[in-house]
Formats: structure tokens, C-alpha cells, sequence
């Protein structure tokens, strides 16, 4: 299986997982700050890792082109969607509040499609409508439900555009450390969610919740978004957007594995439809000739085809490695994603 495939779906798996321990840790806590201190837990965790991991803090490699995409993300997904969602969340039902988060998925594909050009083709389409539907089923929405005001489902859609807007701006620095990138989002979004639900009142959990929270969002959000940054890197916008919305599928069969919960009829349903909306990703091909543009840039990678270049330092020949390098113009045919190599227009 191609690796971003699994780094999309690990990211999923972690995500999903992430809810209903959430919901079994945290009790009455309120909604706007659990997210914060889920969001807090990634981003001190991931820091962490990144002290551990280069024995200090090192720059983040990030050009000064690259700041305004991240800091963009940072903006659209980490502060303002969270708050669209919660005042959202104060006259929007649970059933249609879970129906409207399958827009995320939709509005990412949309906009990968329409405003950065990325290519696409009917069986991507049809599978990410399966995974959608997929996620509608799920939600098994009670048709009893009205809605009277729609000020609270329309922020909810909102917040879904602020993230899918998150979601491509985030694939502009996508060949970066995804671990910077991931815990500079976790910190922003953890402080301004954290510093907004206490203004409002809200009281912090027990210290062994606490910190509880703060381990499962370093696992369910932190290192959940460092394998959806690095998916993006491998697969573009659109397909990763696609796969990650089989977390409310994961997420339902970790409560009913792991918690006990019933298993509905509309769950094998929803099972059958994003698995062939899986399979349908899976089955892509995508080949035609095309041509590299001059660029350069650094992300770990090994001399394959894309990768003739000469290094001035000293190397241990060790696979992958990291540096920036440049690619000079290339011109070849064989399949590909819309990775960071393969952003060219149709």
C-alpha cells in the first residue's frame, strides 16, 4: 500500500479513536474546552518531541514564502473554525451538527479543485461521495429533530469552510517538518480555545483528567495531524481530505469494540459505503506525460527518479535523508498523486 495512503488513514484512525475516549475521560467539561486543553496536549507534546528529537529547538526550515501559507492555516483552522464550531454547537443538535461536519471533507475537495487546480477524475469523485455518504449514514440523524434557528447549523458549516481552507493552506507547507507545523497549530488553537472557555467560566477538570486530556489529544490530535501534514505532502488536498473522513466510521467502531456500545444496522451500511469509496482511491491510476518546474525545497527523500542531484556535504549515503536540494526541468510519464513533485496543471 502506497505510504501517504497509510499516513492519511493512520491520521484517521487516531482521530476516530480520540472521540469516544474523550467523551468516556472529560464528563461534564465544557465542549470549548475540552478542545482547547485536546489541542493544548498536542501542541506541548509535539514541542516536546521536537526538543527530544533535534536535542534542542531548531529552526523550523520554513522559507519566508512559506510563513503566510502556515500562519494562514493557523489562523482559518486553528482559531477561527474552533470558535464557529462551539457558538455553533449552542443551537445546533447533536444529530445535525454531525451531519453538517461531513461539508469538511466536500468544501476541502471543492476548493483543492477549483482554487488550486488540483486534478481529479470520476473514480476520486464517486469514492469521496461514497465516503461522505458513508459518514452521512452514520450519523443516523433523528428525523424527529427540527431545526428552528439556523444560525447554529450555519456557523457549523462555516467552521467546515474555515477548515477546509485550513486543510489547503496546510498543503502549501506541507514539504516542511510536519511536526513543526503541527504543534505550531496545536499551540495557537490549544491557548486561544483554553483562554476563551475560561473567560467564559468554564472550570478545569480534575488534575488526573487533565493531563489525561492532554496525552490523548497529543495522540489524537498532535501526531494525528503530523501524519495527515505528511499525507498531504504524498497525496494532495482532495484524496487525504477523502480518507480522513472515515474517522466517525473508526471512531464508531472503537465505542462499540471498546466501550460496549450497540451496533446499528445503519453501521454496516456505512461500512460497505466507505470501504468502496476506499477502494475506489485505492484503485486510482494516474498517468500521462508531464513536466517538473524548477523548484527548490527540503523534505526527506531518497534518489529516486526525481532525486539526481549532487550533495556539497558530507554524505553517510543513508535513505531517506534531508537538505534542501533543487530540481532542475524534467519532463517524464508515470503514475502519480498531486504530491509536492506533482502540482502541475491538466
Amino acid at each position: 500500500m502506497n505510504r501517504p495512503v497509510l499516513f492519511a488513514l493512520g491520521a484517521a484512525a487516531l482521530f476516530g479513536a480520540s472521540t469516544p475516549f474523550a467523551k468516556w475521560l472529560t464528563g461534564d467539561v465544557s465542549p470549548i474546552l475540552l478542545a482547547g486543553l485536546l489541542y493544548l496536549g498536542s501542541g506541548l507534546g509535539l514541542a516536546l518531541w521536537r526538543v527530544v528529537r533535534d536535542v534542542g529547538l531548531k529552526p523550523s526550515g520554513l522559507t519566508k514564502a512559506e510563513w503566510p501559507w502556515l500562519l494562514g492555516a493557523v489562523f482559518f483552522g486553528g482559531v477561527l473554525g474552533p470558535v464557529a464550531l462551539m457558538r455553533g454547537l449552542t443551537t445546533t443538535s447533536g444529530s445535525t451538527a454531525s451531519l453538517l461536519l461531513n461539508l469538511e471533507s466536500v468544501l476541502t475537495a471543492v476548493i483543492a479543485w477549483l482554487v488550486f487546480k488540483e486534478n481529479t477524475d470520476r473514480r476520486i469523485v464517486l469514492g469521496m461521495a461514497a465516503i461522505v455518504a458513508g459518514g452521512v449514514v452514520l450519523t443516523d440523524a433523528n428525523p424527529s429533530s427540527s431545526v428552528s434557528d439556523w444560525t447554529g447549523p450555519l456557523l457549523v458549516g462555516v467552521a467546515c469552510l474555515f477548515w477546509a481552507i485550513d486543510n489547503n493552506l496546510t498543503r502549501k507547507v506541507s514539504a516542511s517538518d510536519a511536526v513543526f507545523i503541527a504543534g505550531t497549530k496545536g499551540l495557537i488553537a490549544g491557548l486561544v480555545n483554553t483562554v476563551l472557555a475560561l473567560s467564559l467560566g468554564a472550570q478545569m477538570p480534575a488534575l488526573v483528567t487533565t493531563l489525561a486530556t492532554l496525552l490523548l489529544g497529543f495522540l489524537g490530535y498532535g501526531i494525528s495531524l503530523v501524519l495527515f501534514v505528511l499525507a498531504l505532502r504524498g497525496l494532495g488536498t482532495a484524496r487525504t481530505g477523502a480518507y480522513f473522513s472515515i474517522a466517525p466510521f473508526l471512531g464508531a467502531a472503537v465505542a462499540i469494540v471498546v466501550f460496549g456500545e450497540s451496533m446499528s444496522a445503519t453501521f454496516g451500511l456505512a461500512a460497505v459505503l466507505m470501504g468502496l469509496g476506499v477502494w475506489l482511491h485505492f484503485s486510482e491510476s494516474h498517468s500521462h506525460d508531464h513536466s517538473h518546474a524548477i523548484q527548490e525545497h527540503s523534505h526527506p527523500h531518497e534518489h529516486d527518479a526525481h532525486h539526481q542531484h549532487p550533495h556539497d556535504f558530507d554524505w553517510d549515503e543513508k535513505s531517506p535523508h534531508e537538505h534542501s536540494h533543487g530540481h532542475g526541468g524534467l519532463s517524464h510519464r508515470h503514475a502519480h498523486f498531486p504530491d509536492i513533485h506533482h502540482r502541475h496543471e491538466h
